[in-house]
């Protein structure tokens, strides 16, 4: 407060004063702008100084709000964090499982589907075919189906060569034309696409997307409300120093200035507070996901926030403090005059 009377003294004083005509009024002036130039940093840095001393001298409280504002700004993150390895994990499953199987005729021999697969595995189309030949089938089959003794009583091998295309585009929109294209081979005697598990992949990928941004819209709404209330509490107590401040001259950007570093400081501190929450759900999970992946054969590994992702954080939660503190000041600092003390 010291500090802040004595620039508030400073300024009013110099605002007031009254230099002479001619060249010494034109010289006040050039020493007043440069002063006030000379001074502007210096100012700004004591303030969030002061801003900061104060935030600290009451720990609790800065504590919990920290706390209130680090959870708002770590669910959505955490969300996104999950949405993002989820996009990782879909993105590879629709490149492996987003698969054709072409059933060729009963009378297309091995030779035959041999040539056709020669052809088909040039096309532009298509990233890979596997041809699993009549007696592949049987053998598999055999395997899986536990019916062996019952197919060893076939005359012949009832099961028809079978190729296995993966196409190029893997959308679903790309299968259906390679599909499309399948069924008009003279050869081909059944076409299966089955596409309905990545239509609903992708619908929930897509809500989850919707639902984070929601998510994060009404907690951004909910961080604005906590630091509203935390700086108004904030003017109430210092209602006696804003008026002594205004009645010598202080100007209404020298009172706001103080409790616009206290938004920014909460906003710093709740960004650095969510990231560290995110960051220690990331390595508790780690493990967990990686002996799932090994179970179904992947090597997927779960990724927490990259330094961009952090960084837009940080630009948020403090671009919140902000917004909420400039709010809180313009709607309680207007009902704080000296004629009303």
């Amino acid at each position: 407060m010291s500090v802040a009377k004595t620039n508030t003294v400073k300024a009013a004083t110099t605002k007031n004063s009254r230099p002479a005509p001619g060249k010494q009024g034109a010289t006040v002036v050039q020493a007043s702008l440069r002063s006030k130039v000379e001074h502007y940093f210096p100012h700004h840095r004591d303030t969030a100084k002061d801003a900061f001393r104060r935030l600290t001298s009451t720990p609790v409280p800065t504590i919990l709000t920290a706390l209130v504002l680090a959870i708002a700004l770590a669910l959505p993150a955490g969300l996104y964090m999950v949405l993002k390895n989820l996009r990782t994990v879909s993105a590879g499953w629709a490149d492996q499982q987003v698969k054709i199987s072409v059933f060729l005729k009963k009378s297309v021999n091995d030779n035959d589907a041999e040539r056709l697969y020669n052809q088909l595995v040039k096309r532009d189309d298509v990233a890979h075919i596997d041809m699993i030949t009549r007696e592949q089938a049987l053998t598999e089959f055999k395997k899986w189906s536990g019916f062996s003794n019952v197919l060893e009583g076939l005359d012949e091998n009832p099961l028809p060569v079978v190729l296995v295309v993966q196409p190029r585009n893997t959308s679903v929109a790309g299968a259906k034309a390679v599909r499309d294209s399948m069924v008009a081979l003279p050869q081909a005697d059944n076409v299966q696409l089955d596409t309905e598990w990545i239509q609903r992949l992708q619908a929930l990928v897509s809500l989850l997307q919707r639902l984070v941004s929601a998510l994060a819209v009404a907690l951004g709404v909910t961080v604005l409300l906590v630091i509203g209330n935390t700086i108004r509490l904030a003017i109430e107590s210092r209602r006696e120093e804003i008026v002594v401040v205004k009645l010598v001259g202080g100007t209404d950007a020298f009172v706001r200035r103080p409790f616009l570093y206290t938004g920014l400081w909460y906003g710093f501190v709740g960004a650095f507070l969510s990231l560290a929450m995110v960051e220690s759900l990331t390595a508790w999970l780690e493990i967990p996901a990686a002996d799932l992946a090994h179970l179904y054969g992947s090597e997927f590994k779960l990724q927490g926030l990259s330094l961009q992702e952090g960084c837009s954080v940080f630009v948020a939660s403090i671009g919140l403090g902000l917004l909420g503190a400039v709010l809180a000041v313009h709607q309680h600092l207007r009902a704080i005059e000296p004629h009303g003390s």
